[in-house]
């Protein structure tokens, strides 16, 4: 039973840095997007993407894929 405890919680952990690692790589690959862009917007509630996206011509191809693929979830 504490094996399958110790599992579980491992997978946990794994799936969480997974998740971050993701995240860090999508805010890296439009980081200079958003400062250029963006600048006023404040974090959260989706409001940084739906900035992005209004300005999706002017973005990094980068940062487009990124923009792309949240709009498609």
């Amino acid at each position: 039973m504490r094996l399958l405890g110790r599992c579980v919680l491992l997978s946990a952990t794994f799936l969480a840095t997974s998740a971050m690692a993701q995240t860090a790589a999508e805010r890296s690959a439009c980081r200079t997007d958003f400062q250029k862009l963006c600048k006023g917007t404040k974090p959260g509630g989706g409001r940084v993407l739906a900035c992005l996206s209004q300005q999706r011509d002017q973005l990094s191809e980068a940062c487009r894929k990124v923009v792309d693929a949240h709009a498609q979830k």
